[in-house]
């Protein structure tokens, strides 16, 4: 996500998978800020990435989100659908100011999981604002490290 102040007003850039749950959590709210863009960052084609959504209902609001969208980029073909999520976790690091993250403290449950993206964005150095999910009131912001 990143974010520019323009005329006084902030606008919100939020860049996005739209993955089930907390992807689209954030994107709801993000979307009720006038003036924000929602950039998706697909890890396969649109179809193929559909088949990992677990209902109808979830296909539905996915498609609803994606209309959303200012801009839509797929990443690189990889060999594996893991590749490919670790492949668009690793994008939206490199190109956001800040990630926030929704997430256990666990660690991966495979590859290209919230835990990787995380350790990653550490690698970085890109700020992170991490909510964790198990007590969502606790929230840790770690700031770039000198």
């Amino acid at each position: 996500m990143f974010a520019t102040l323009k005329s006084g007003r902030l606008e919100v850039t939020l860049l996005s998978s739209l993955a089930e749950g907390a992807d689209r959590l954030v994107a709801l709210e993000v979307l009720k800020v006038p003036g924000s863009i929602l950039e998706v960052v697909l890890p396969l084609e649109r179809e193929d990435y559909m088949q990992d959504f677990e209902s109808v209902e979830s296909k539905r609001e996915f498609e609803e989100l994606f209309s959303c969208a200012r801009s839509v980029r797929r990443v690189a073909q990889k060999h594996s659908r893991n590749e490919a999520y670790e492949q668009a976790g690793r994008y939206i690091v490199d190109h956001c100011d800040v990630l926030i993250a929704l997430w256990d403290g666990k660690p991966a449950a495979g590859q290209g999981g919230t835990a990787e993206i995380v350790e990653y964005a550490r690698k970085k150095n890109r700020p992170l604002i991490w909510i964790h999910t198990e007590d969502p009131v606790q929230v840790t912001i770690e700031l770039r490290r000198t």
